[in-house]
């Protein structure tokens, strides 16, 4: 039996002073809401390439296999 992929789509602004704790590894999951209501804990690692002097302010898609690993992590 096979396992669909999953996508979620969420907004996420933080500035680049609070994401410093999670870019230096101090803090691991970054709490955000779907555009369902969703509450989803992701890697802050997957982050990092985003993280701009003014923070991370994107809207993003996210599609996660049907073990919850992450496939892709797209900004739009």
């Amino acid at each position: 039996m096979s396992v669909q992929n999953r996508q979620f789509q969420f907004p996420l602004n933080i500035s680049y002073q609070e994401f410093l704790p999670y870019y230096r590894g101090e803090v691991n999951k970054v709490e955000v809401v779907d555009s369902k209501g969703q509450t989803l804990w992701v890697n802050a690692k997957h982050f990092r390439p985003f993280l701009t002097s003014n923070g991370i302010r994107a809207y993003f898609c996210m599609t996660i296999d049907g073990q919850g690993n992450l496939i892709s992590l797209k900004k739009y």
